[in-house]
């Protein structure tokens, strides 16, 4: 349930990704799910890759700005209130989520990625819930 996330902070500029990603698989690394949040003149890439150690020396030594965290990675039946059940029982226990992502592209679950103030908490929350 508690997985690594990295994040590469980037300039907002044509080719700033493309550069990100070709340093990521010159190294080997595969990444798993992405989302880019951005602003005028920046942008955060918030990645589950499947070396984040790797990924982040190698960033690293490349000139980009990057942090490696822990994060929920949730896999949510994909019905209708599945999700709303777990923000429920987040927010019953006063657990912030600060920002979360995901996808579905099947009829039985969803990932979802979810970044929490109290990791450990959420956890044993979670646990009774999904």
């Amino acid at each position: 349930m508690v997985t690594k996330q990295l994040s590469v902070f980037l300039q907002n500029e044509t080719g700033r990704v493309l550069e990100m990603t070709g340093v990521l698989g010159k190294a080997g690394v595969n990444i798993r799910t992405i989302s880019i949040a951005e602003s005028q003149e920046y942008g955060i890439v918030r990645m589950i890759v499947d070396k984040p150690e790797k990924a982040e020396a190698a960033l690293s030594e490349s000139g980009f700005s990057t942090n490696v965290a822990d994060v929920l990675r949730l896999t949510v039946p994909d019905n209708p209130g599945a999700l709303c059940g777990i923000l429920t029982a987040l927010a019953d226990a006063d657990i912030n989520v600060a920002y979360m992502y995901g996808s579905s592209y099947s009829d039985s679950t969803a990932p979802i990625i979810m970044k929490v103030n109290d990791i450990g908490r959420a956890v044993k929350v979670l646990e009774n819930v999904i």
